[in-house]
């Protein structure tokens, strides 16, 4: 599937921003970790010990969760990603079977873009006028056969709170409309609707819509558009020390953008400028339909030497 509509809006908001270089150079493009000048892990450094230890007494009911939507050619993707999968039967063309044993099997090979599908977006993905995350120059980072610095290999085991935040049901819907975005109001809003809910520094912070029930339903409007985390928002939960932001749409923040001239804006926050990590397709309607908002989440990306993100499937226990 193209998101052709997309795709224009992103290219013409990119020739926009090369023509108005004012706008665009008015963001300030080196932001240093406080971890230190060695750092590659960001927002991760909130969780600790102790984040495990409490959120493994969330784990209540004994259910679990896989939050990973799956991952086709069908999969909804921003363009030009694509992914293409062969299954092969080495030495048994024809019909053949190994040894006298008469052993047969099944290999597969991926021709993919890893952004796509449940996907988690490293530090190395986005950055501002040519610089990353912790003030890294593209000359540091980058590197065709694989990124010199902010590889996937590089991140930890993941387990931590995970807080569940269903704006469906805070604005009483079925499917929250595309372009809505998510700010302190709304946050909090859907905070106090779930019990007066407090987001603790190294959560993980999801928000559900229910814009996932358009796979393979409406694709056509999937891909267009969705709603989203807002500019405010994203600002307010680095404020709150987050590990990650998810959401169930393939982009996370709110799109169309809350400023048409500033190209995926949010993402720019959270990964360049504070390394809080970025969960897209992650989906939670079994559990925001046991009204459960809080569990223990956990998530393993592949140890892919360089690779930007990863293709994930999140576990949410409860």
């Amino acid at each position: 599937m193209k998101f052709k509509k997309l795709a224009a809006v992103f290219f013409a908001s990119a020739v926009l921003g090369t023509m108005s270089m004012g706008s665009a150079f008015a963001y300030e493009k080196c932001h240093k970790s406080k971890w230190g000048a060695s750092d590659q892990l960001g927002s991760l450094n909130n969780i600790t010990a102790k984040n495990l230890r409490s959120a493994s007494k969330l784990v209540k009911k004994g259910k679990a969760m896989r939050m990973g939507i799956e991952t086709n050619t069908k999969t909804p993707a921003f363009p030009p990603r694509t992914f293409t999968m062969s299954i092969v039967t080495p030495g048994q063309e024809g019909g053949k079977s190994l040894g006298e044993n008469k052993l047969n099997y099944h290999d597969d090979i991926l021709n993919t873009w890893v952004g796509i599908g449940t996907q988690l977006d490293g530090l190395g993905h986005i950055g501002i006028e040519n610089t990353y995350y912790n003030c890294s120059s593209s000359d540091e980072v980058f590197d065709a056969n694989g990124l010199k610095k902010f590889g996937i290999e590089t991140i930890p085991a993941v387990a931590t709170r995970a807080v569940l935040l269903d704006m469906a049901g805070l604005l009483n819907m079925d499917i929250v409309p595309e372009g809505t975005a998510y700010n302190v109001k709304e946050i909090k809003a859907a905070l106090k609707r779930q019990g007066n809910m407090k987001i603790n520094k190294g959560d993980v912070v999801i928000f559900y819509s229910g814009w996932h029930k358009l796979l393979g339903v409406d694709d056509k409007r999937n891909g267009a558009a969705h709603p989203g985390l807002g500019v405010e928002g994203a600002k307010y939960l680095v404020s709150l020390g987050v590990a990650m932001v998810g959401a169930d749409t393939w982009g996370l923040e709110v799109v169309p953008f809350e400023n048409p001239k500033e190209v995926f804006r949010v993402h720019q926050i959270l990964l360049a400028e504070n390394g809080t990590f970025i969960l897209e397709n992650a989906v939670a309607e079994q559990a925001i339909k046991e009204k459960v908002y809080e569990g223990l989440i956990t998530v393993a990306p592949h140890r892919t030497t360089g690779a930007v993100q990863a293709i994930v499937s999140p576990t949410f226990m409860y």
